[in-house]
């Protein structure tokens, strides 16, 4: 099993904003594979099912994102995943729009959302996928 998580900010003020990314593209992995948003858990809009052969979790936590960490780690351990099960979906001011970066590991990046996950997991060791929004 793995554990798809998209990072933005809850309500209907942000909905619409470039930094939920995140939120976007786990919604259009759902529809795509017909997944529903339809209960929650750890502080999370969830959506569990099958992408191919895998099966995932598809996660929007209800936090701000600064406070994503929150969340997602007790999300992984209620679905008793380990770190490397975890991949997360965000923005990133610093690289060209549409512009993708798929990377195994490795710092925040001074992403605050990024920073409390790592300090919630206390690991660095998951994959995240950064989704260019420009400034």
């Amino acid at each position: 099993m793995y554990l798809i998580v998209g990072l933005g900010n809850p309500g209907r003020l942000y909905m619409h904003n470039r930094h939920n990314v995140g939120f976007h593209v786990v919604e259009l992995l759902a529809k795509r594979h017909r997944l529903s948003f339809d209960h929650r858990k750890a502080k999370a809009q969830v959506a569990s099912g099958y992408i191919g052969d895998a099966d995932v979790t598809l996660a929007k936590p209800q936090t701000f994102m600064n406070l994503a960490g929150t969340s997602v780690a007790p999300l992984l351990r209620s679905l008793h995943l380990a770190p490397a099960d975890l991949l997360v979906v965000y923005d990133d001011l610093d690289l060209p729009v549409g512009t993708l970066r798929l990377r195994p590991g490795g710092s925040a990046g001074g992403h605050h959302g990024m920073e409390s996950i790592m300090g919630q997991l206390g690991s660095r060791d998951f994959a995240r996928l950064r989704i260019g929004i420009g400034r």
